[in-house]
């Protein structure tokens, strides 16, 4: 007799109940274990006594808003992807999501195709992170005076630790880890978040403008991400500084 895995728990907050209620429906066709928090207060509540797999956020929430929750969530250790859902005009309420540590955010009104992809893409990052350990990956790459530590998910440069996203986090690594290799952004979209739709390429542009503000000196002459001009970016090699 063969062991069925276990199925992967996602707590849905979402104070529009019709669309968590749609939202539960779909994902429970996937075999997926939902449960639903309304108010912000009773949704951080369950994340912190229970363990999920994945949080989809609203950040418009009675209570206590989506933006804190995720920015509680991400000062904990035990770490749970998060998937935030924004409305069509709050730009920097996206923006800041992203800044916390969001892993991936829709904007609503979305299609629940789409948020099935994004939810199952979220999926396959991370069983192919939990893959690769284990590996002969080095927990600790060195590019010339930054310090990227895998395993604690931790970045110095110098002596000063810097504060990244889980995703500005993963797409450092991603560079880091094949130094001179050009990426195009769909390329980074397939690596980095699991997808690679038309379209989304700003995600990609927004993240390394980002990043390169925390880890370069001069983000005005980047120093470790370079821009390919035509095609993408690539990790600077040692010669090419």
């Amino acid at each position: 007799m063969t062991d069925t895995p276990e199925a992967k728990r996602i707590l849905v907050i979402e104070d529009n109940r019709d669309l968590a209620r749609l939202l539960e429906l779909h994902l429970q066709d996937l075999s997926f274990e939902v449960t639903l928090a309304f108010d912000g207060v009773t949704g951080y509540a369950m994340a912190e006594s229970e363990t999920f797999d994945l949080v989809i956020l609203d950040i418009l929430l009675p209570g206590v808003d989506g933006l804190e929750i995720c920015r509680r969530l991400r000062s904990r250790d035990r770490y749970v992807p998060i998937l935030m859902l924004t409305s069509k005009s709050s730009e920097l309420d996206r923006v800041l999501g992203l800044e916390l540590g969001a892993d991936d955010y829709l904007t609503k009104p979305f299609s629940i195709r789409e948020l099935l992809a994004r939810v199952k893409a979220l999926f396959r990052r991370i069983e192919g992170l939990e893959a690769s350990k284990g590996t002969e990956t080095p927990d600790r790459i060195h590019a010339a005076d930054l310090v990227i530590d895998t395993g604690k998910r931790k970045v110095l440069r110098g002596e000063r630790p810097l504060e990244l996203t889980a995703k500005e986090f993963d797409l450092l690594v991603q560079f880091a880890r094949h130094p001179g290799r050009v990426y195009t952004r769909s390329q980074l979209l397939d690596r980095v978040w699991g997808y690679g739709h038309d379209g989304y390429e700003h995600t990609v542009n927004s993240h390394i403008n980002r990043l390169r503000s925390k880890i370069e000196k001069d983000p005005a002459r980047p120093r470790y991400i370079l821009t390919v001009w035509g095609v993408g970016y690539k990790f600077a090699e040692a010669d090419d500084a």
